[in-house]
């Protein structure tokens, strides 16, 4: 029997390998387009909600684009929000009338989803809300997030969450019963005393493995930086996860235990400021900030899971698919130095990060340099270079103004290689270096 450390690393392997993902937020709240959380901040009843339930008609649904434009960016996996925090569901559950079904839609919208991005060869994940606004039996009243927090006429009795936790458990059931296999089951999130137990995490988990026990999960059964149990400590717990979920934040040194081990994480990141759709909001970040962005994922260990907002009509807006072509421009050419990729036993560069898979070392290049290129340490260590977009010989030598630097290789795009060249691609050019050992 492997022990538990060996199952999470089985697990994860597909998910080390892929690095890169797409997020779908999409929900009711792309009619009012403020953001996912418009409920909570404009404090709005389920009563003055419901105007948006019988308006969603998303005629403009189509997920095969989306999978195509997932697959084309360079993406090998995607989560959509099954149920989000004001508990709408896009599935057809038996345990709810609240619920794309029963909408003008009209349709089950997580089952073509999967179906569709199955069909691209892309793994699948489902995002689900341990919250629910909607439901009756779930604390509102004093609740710190909850929209009617304020309203003492939404005061629960705590006795009957134990309700709202069968049908928790239920609509998770649901999900993994009926749907195929997924690859990832996405939980959001824990906070206060809502955490761990109070979801009755270990039954939950134990259900999840039961039915589908390759799942990958993340760690939000509990709650961010808890301690002790946790999916950072020696000794996680059962319901901890398989990999931890920094969101909206690159950790700055990745993510490690604390014996100081490397675990699977993932950096959740939206594509401008919100997560659901907000048509006021564009402030969208540049195709080189993203590859940027999965490049220092990559190199601490981590991968990205990078985030769409689906418009009330279905559509991708269009903002994001033009950056998402870009990225995926570039992952065509130098997608070998992201997936399967890692962190490499070296000190990061002045200019830029490094990725690295078996013996070959990839130098991501972010800013010029004046003169030869210097590659710390690694005099004698290199068989070759080349430019991984196009697979030109590089020149790695010695010029005459770097002998003071013995222990240190450099390189440059061209003769003579004391002189300065400009950057093939300024967003990030990326050179495959292949080292005398795998280790090195």
């Amino acid at each position: 029997m492997s022990t538990y450390g060996e199952q999470i690393r089985e697990r994860t392997q597909w998910f080390l390998q892929d690095r890169f993902g797409m997020f779908i937020h999409w929900g009711l709240y792309a009619i009012p387009a403020r953001g996912e959380w418009v409920r909570n901040g404009e404090r709005i009843s389920n009563e003055d909600y419901q105007v948006y339930f019988d308006e969603f008609n998303p005629d403009k649904y189509d997920p095969k684009a989306w999978a195509r434009a997932a697959k084309d960016a360079g993406m090998k996996y995607a989560v959509l929000t099954a149920k989000h925090h004001d508990g709408f569901c896009l599935f057809d559950s038996k345990l709810t009338e609240y619920k794309s079904t029963h909408t003008k839609a009209g349709r089950d919208l997580v089952r073509e989803f999967l179906e569709a991005f199955r069909a691209e060869g892309l793994k699948v994940g489902l995002y689900y809300s341990l919250i629910d606004w909607y439901h009756p039996d779930y604390p509102a009243y004093g609740d710190r997030i909850h929209p009617m927090r304020d309203n003492e006429a939404y005061k629960r009795d705590p006795a009957t969450f134990g309700t709202y936790l069968e049908y928790m458990h239920g609509q998770v059931r649901e999900l993994l019963t009926d749907y195929g296999k997924l690859d990832i089951m996405w939980f959001d999130f824990s906070y206060d005393e809502m955490k761990g137990e109070k979801w009755r995490a270990t039954e939950l988990m134990q259900m999840i493995r039961s039915l589908q026990p390759h799942i990958v999960v993340d760690n939000r059964l509990e709650a961010s930086g808890e301690e002790g149990g946790s999916i950072y400590s020696s000794e996680p717990s059962f319901y901890s996860g398989d990999f931890a979920s920094p969101e909206q934040i690159i950790p700055p040194s990745g993510v490690v235990n604390e014996n100081g081990e490397s675990i699977p994480w993932e950096a959740c990141i939206t594509l401008n400021n919100n997560w659901g759709y907000a048509a006021a909001d564009k402030t969208y970040k540049t195709a080189r900030t993203v590859i940027r962005k999965l490049v220092e994922c990559v190199s601490k260990n981590g991968n990205l899971l990078l985030n769409v907002g689906p418009d009330a009509r279905g559509e991708i807006p269009v903002e994001s698919l033009r950056i998402l072509d870009q990225i995926g421009r570039w992952m065509e050419r130098n997608g070998d130095s992201i997936y399967g990729c890692g962190q490499a036993s070296l000190p990061k560069p002045d200019w830029g990060r490094y990725t690295k898979k078996g013996n070959k070392l990839y130098a991501h290049l972010f800013e010029e340099s004046i003169g030869p290129i210097n590659l710390a340490g690694l005099a004698g260590k290199i068989k070759r270079a080349r430019l991984l977009a196009d697979g030109s010989e590089l020149f790695v030598s010695r010029p005459w103004n770097a002998v003071m630097y013995p222990d240190d290789a450099f390189f440059n795009f061209a003769q003579p290689e004391h002189f300065t060249y400009p950057l093939p691609d300024d967003q990030d050019t990326v050179v495959e270096i292949l080292l005398e050992e795998a280790d090195g």
